[in-house]
């Protein structure tokens, strides 16, 4: 069977189980705090296991895109060196909620394994939870006993909490578990050594393709175990694991999962797949991280230097090292595998296909920029070895710096088994304890900066599902269901669930409502500072809690807040639509945020926007708020109904199967939006772009304003220009008058050109006279009254070329801001000295710092005091004879 045909196989087996296929969810994460990527295939249904949502479907089967490369479950190192680990890896899963649980989990699973995919059975190991007597948790005899209809006793094994009990963190939805392992070891590595011994020991042959987690428990802050509303199967297979054991490959990377990729890296670099483990490893890891990257982009998140982003340009850099180290590519490469990659999901994951082009350039920008980085780090590299060289003796200097190689890491992206490399080429070692410790301090000071102590939940009231109500109403009466505290940064909030509630969470851009929650006589009442959503919660933060949690409250959103967000958030409809039209159907916004302040609206467009083409669009969009459009909005229209009208759909979100349609003018705007809107676009008033940039390779960003902050806008640039008008003594023709001073400008700065080269002319002759020999060395040593950086470079090469070994230093005081230069003769910079080394010394004098080339440097500071004595401290530079 083909990789496709035992997905197919998979999807198609549980849909005969009355089980309802959904689509994957992103693979990075949106309205859940613990978590940056999707890290298992049970965790866009996290709100069902934990009755935070209504159960549409009471069994679901998907395959789902997963990322393990940051917090507990952190595979990166592994990945490719290892025959199994990945970054991106598909879950194959079947689910109940609160539907059938161990035993057809348990049957479905045998058949599926031995009936249609025709495992061999004796082939197979089965493990059941033994039990923990401090968690007061009995053997899962159950699931032995079902077992026991399929599998010889020999082949069920008992496992501890650590490999049996499945956690989704430190809290949250958890239960014993059963996992499926598959020993594909030749007959005879078989007679030598038992196959129950190797289960969970982390053999290479001896692995586990399916894990059934019996969701039944939920785990309190405090450590204890609560059971769940109800009871439920959580199912995960890896794809690629179960691709290996079908195709019987000894490796997943020998499947045609991921030969295709390795083929064509092999064809490009020149270098047999098989020939060499470096290089072997090297190109796993390739075809292996493009899939991580890819998908990565492609649903929403750019590489960056920060949480998410930080994570998958680390990814892309390590593919990217072992590209250049192992396969000699020092020309961006990696990219040409998005197409291959796009071509080989289609149909699976088409968000790749229809963003193809788009998440090339964002890869070749990204390897370009990390090509120049590598260089700059290896020459940093070669210079710290050559310096340290030349200050010790050999027999000393045997070890690589541990801040140097965690500078190398932490600002240039170098893995420190490439430091390792290139020291070990120049017969050195590395502090790798001294590194580790830096490494250590550096997580620990970002843990600790991030941390946040979240509390249980406090039941108020029955636990009800909340609802959302902020579309038709801002004010209402409700009730208070369940509260916790939260301390983050040293400061203690409480997060508040409410029956109904009329704010809006943070989601797609638009900002959570902030207003009061008053108590049913409204003579007291809380602020709410913000709103956001968790797992399909509506948690409202505030910074206190009322006297009293029991009864009812009013819950009154900041309507002026909420109506100029609504402003931004219309305005961002007709914005997107007018990119469309002036720039081209290939727009898709990849990013907004939407406040009452202004909208800042990120999409994909390949040039930057010229003042022409803004102009037009700032056209297009107010002529659209002019006609005072009326807003069209439709809940609950089937996803697939919505598509199939031409609706504007945003890769990186999760839609369910029935979505909401804003719409201003059937052939203008039209888009799935969960946000809140305007009534008709003439409650926009104005519209005006302030700003267009680039985000990153491929990603453009409009800033705009409208309502009252546009009208502000217009009011300030009128008094801007009236004191304009004011100081060119009330011109009528400002441009011409402003063209006037820029000319006359011109023309002075010519003047003082000139003047400054005479100057430079004469000061050369005067300052040769003064030339003092010593040691072979003539040094020219003088305080330089030059009001221009550029004549004192001039000054100094023009002396360079008129004195032989030439030791320069001079100090200047420019705008009241002091700064040192120092020029080599090239035979001194041969015999060991260093401009560069040289004016950093110096540097200190006036409390600044610099650097330059051998031959040239320069430094600036804040004391010009330190001036003479940086100058008397020159002589003590010139070697002894």
């Amino acid at each position: 069977m083909t990789a496709q045909e035992i997905r197919q196989a998979f999807l198609n087996f549980f849909k005969e189980k009355q089980h309802h296929i959904v689509p994957s969810a992103p693979i990075v994460v949106k309205n859940d705090p613990t978590l940056m990527f999707t890290n298992a295939g049970m965790n866009q249904f996290k709100d069902l296991f934990l009755g935070e949502s209504p159960i549409k479907y009471p069994r679901v089967v998907d395959t789902q895109r997963c990322l393990r490369v940051s917090g507990k479950h952190n595979d990166l190192e592994e990945v490719g060196i290892d025959t199994y680990h990945h970054t991106m890896f598909e879950m194959l899963g079947n689910w109940s909620f609160g539907d059938y649980f161990k035993k057809d989990a348990i049957d479905w699973s045998w058949e599926l394994l031995t009936e249609v995919y025709k495992i061999p059975k004796e082939k197979i190991y089965v493990t059941y939870f033994e039990g923990d007597e401090k968690e007061g948790l009995e053997k899962d005899q159950e699931a032995y006993d079902f077992w026991k209809q399929y599998v010889d006793e020999s082949h069920i094994l008992p496992g501890n909490k650590k490999d049996n009990f499945w956690e989704m963190g430190d809290t949250g939805p958890c239960g014993p578990c059963s996992e499926i392992h598959v020993d594909c070891r030749t007959n005879k590595e078989k007679a030598l050594v038992d196959g129950a011994t190797l289960v969970n020991a982390d053999h290479p042959q001896v692995i586990e393709i399916w894990n059934n987690v019996f969701m039944q428990f939920n785990r309190l802050k405090d450590g204890s175990l609560q059971s769940l509303p109800a009871k439920h199967v959580d199912t995960g297979m890896g794809f690629e694991r179960l691709v290996r054991v079908l195709q019987e490959k000894t490796s997943n990377y020998d499947t045609d999962i991921f030969q295709p990729m390795i083929q064509f890296i092999s064809e490009k670099s020149g270098i047999k797949y098989g020939a060499d483990e470096k290089t072997d490893i090297a190109m796993r890891v390739m075809a292996d991280h493009i899939r991580a990257i890819s998908f990565v982009i492609a649903d929403g998140q750019l590489p960056s230097n920060n949480k998410a982003g930080y994570v998958i340009r680390r990814i892309l850099r390590r593919a990217v090292r072992y590209a250049y180290t192992f396969l000699n590519f020092k020309e961006p490469f990696l990219n040409q595998l998005v197409p291959l990659l796009a071509e080989q999901f289609k149909g699976v994951f088409d968000e790749l296909l229809s963003q193809k082009d788009f998440v090339q350039k964002v890869v070749l920008e990204e390897e370009v920029s990390f090509l120049r980085t590598l260089e700059k780090g290896i020459k940093i590299f070669e210079e710290y070895v050559s310096n340290a060289k030349a200050m010790m003796h050999p027999e000393i200097f045997t070890e690589v710096n541990s801040q140097v190689a965690f500078e190398l890491s932490d600002t240039f992206g170098f893995p420190i088994d490439l430091t390792e490399l290139m020291a070990k080429e120049k017969g050195l070692k590395v502090d790798l304890i001294g590194y580790e410790q830096a490494l250590k301090g550096q997580k620990d000071k970002s843990r600790a900066a991030t941390a946040i102590d979240t509390g249980d939940w406090v039941i108020v009231n029955s636990d009800e599902q909340s609802e959302f109500v902020g579309y038709d109403d801002l004010e209402i009466e409700t009730e208070i269901l369940k509260y916790r505290k939260v301390k983050a940064k040293g400061k203690e909030q409480y997060q508040i669930v409410l029956r109904q509630t009329p704010f809006y969470a943070e989601s797609g851009g638009q900002v959570g409502d902030t207003g009061r929650l008053e108590d049913h006589s409204r003579q007291f009442w809380v602020d709410i500072t913000d709103t956001k959503k968790e797992n399909g919660l509506t948690v409202h933060f505030a910074d206190i809690l009322p006297d009293s949690l029991e009864g009812k409250f009013w819950a009154v959103v900041d309507e002026d807040k909420r109506v100029l967000t609504e402003d931004n958030h219309s305005a961002t409809h007709l914005l997107h639509a007018a990119l469309k039209q002036v720039l081209g159907k290939h727009v898709n916004q990849k990013g907004s945020l939407v406040n009452d302040d202004y909208l800042r609206f990120d999409f994909s467009h390949f040039a930057k926007v010229t003042d022409e083409e803004l102009a037009q669009i700032e056209v297009i969009v107010n002529q659209k708020i002019r006609q005072n459009i009326k807003l069209k909005e439709q809940r609950n229209v089937p996803y697939q109904d919505a598509i199939e009208s031409g609706v504007t759909a945003l890769f990186g979100e999760k839609y369910g199967d029935f979505v909401r349609m804003i719409t201003f003018d059937d052939h203008f705007s039209k888009e799935l939006c969960g946000g809140t809107h305007v009534k008709a676009t003439g409650q926009i008033g104005s519209f005006k772009i302030i700003s267009e940039s680039a985000v990153a390779a491929g990603v453009r960003r409009i800033e705009a304003i409208t309502a009252d902050k546009a009208e502000q806008y217009f009011l300030d640039q009128r008094t801007e220009l009236g004191h304009l008008k004011a100081l060119l003594n009330g011109s009528k023709d400002l441009l011409a008058s402003v063209q006037a001073l820029l000319d006359e400008n011109t023309k002075l700065k010519k003047q003082i050109e000139k003047s400054t080269l005479e100057r430079v002319n004469i000061l050369k002759h005067e300052i040769v006279h003064h030339v003092r020999g010593i040691n072979g060395v003539n040094l020219i040593a003088n305080h330089i009254d030059l009001q221009s950086a550029d004549a004192v470079k001039n000054l100094a090469f023009s002396l360079k070329d008129m004195v032989d070994n030439l030791f320069l230093v001079f100090t200047t005081e420019i705008d009241g801001k002091p700064g040192i230069t120092v020029m080599l003769s090239d035979d001194l910079v041969k015999k060991g000295m260093n401009a560069s080394n040289i004016v950093r010394e110096l540097g200190k004098e006036i409390q600044g710092g610099g650097g330059g080339q051998p031959f040239y440097a320069t430094a600036g500071g804040k004391n010009p005091a330190g001036l003479k004595t940086a100058l008397e401290k020159a002589e003590g530079f010139i070697p002894h004879q």
